[in-house]
């Protein structure tokens, strides 16, 4: 064990994981973070806390993580490299570690012109890759990125994400084969729509035998309405949502169902396919702003 989390815990097991997340408030209302995750507990295996995601400014995560432990769930802080350069970065991790934090997600972080600083200056000074490979040293040499020895390691299970279906197609399982020799453990892709793509990428991923090397966990999203997944089609970029969604959706609203429960049973149909490809271990469920969504997926899925 490399960390001795429950999420590491259950994928080494060989058990199908389930991760979830919650988007801190865009205040300091610490109750908010406490009721999301009175609605996650018993539904996940650990909570992905978001890093000021698309670059808006909200809580802390690792604030929040803190949080989440005193609810009894588990985190998994994200860190961007947007934000912060190598020495704030590491400062944060051992804060995090000292805390009891034992997951990350290493991730580059959305550009700021997309949030509500556009004016801000973005830092890079590391990216996603970069950093996963300063974690590891950090956890398994306990060296610091300068070479100063800490003499205690921090105990981190190490995640990033991974996007299947960003152009160049191509070049996507081998942007996955750096993250794995840079020393990532687990990895929550691009929430996955286009299933059959997905399963193409999963045979370039099984090729290089990095299925072996790395927990690969499918990201899911349930659709809201019709309008989300226009607007997810369109706008959002390396997301492929086939046409067949917005029809079914369009098809539900024309039958009167309710298309909140129809998005979910998207995602329930979603998780069935995916959990029969070889190699994928788990799913990672982002529920945009509507985390009462989760427990009906798990349920639904049969992973409760």
């Amino acid at each position: 064990m490399k960390s001795g989390s429950n999420l590491e815990k259950k994928l080494n097991s060989g058990k199908f994981a389930v991760t979830a997340e919650l988007g801190p408030p865009r205040n300091c209302d610490m109750s908010v973070v406490e009721e999301k995750a009175k609605i996650l507990k018993g539904y996940a295996d650990a909570v992905n806390i978001t890093d000021c995601q698309t670059a808006i400014v909200r809580m802390s995560s690792i604030t929040s993580a803190v949080a989440l432990m005193k609810q009894g769930l588990e985190p998994v802080i994200q860190m961007t490299c947007r934000d912060r350069n190598r020495i704030a970065i590491q400062s944060e991790i051992l804060g995090a570690a000292g805390l009891g934090v034992r997951n990350m997600l290493c991730l580059t972080g959305d550009h700021q012109k997309f949030g509500d600083h556009p004016e801000a200056k973005g830092v890079w000074d590391l990216d996603s890759i970069q950093l996963i490979a300063v974690v590891k040293k950090m956890r398994d040499e306990h060296l610091l990125s300068s070479g100063y020895d800490m003499e205690k390691p921090v105990q981190m299970f190490i995640g990033a994400a991974e996007n299947p279906f960003a152009d160049p197609f191509e070049c996507r399982a081998a942007r996955l084969e750096k993250k794995v020799e840079a020393g990532v453990d687990f990895i929550q892709t691009q929430i996955v729509y286009n299933i059959e793509k997905f399963e193409k990428w999963m045979e370039e991923v099984r090729k290089r035998g990095l299925h072996e090397r790395a927990y690969i966990t499918v990201g899911v999203t349930p659709l809201k309405s019709i309008g989300m997944a226009r607007y997810m089609k369109s706008n959002v970029p390396g997301l492929d949502v086939p046409d067949s969604y917005i029809e079914r959706l369009s098809k539900a609203k024309e039958d009167g169902k309710d298309l909140k429960q129809e998005g979910i049973q998207v995602a329930i149909d979603i998780i069935d396919r995916v959990r029969k490809i070889p190699g994928v271990k788990g799913i990672h469920i982002m529920a945009i702003e509507w985390e009462e969504a989760v427990p009906e997926i798990v349920k639904g899925a049969g992973l409760k």
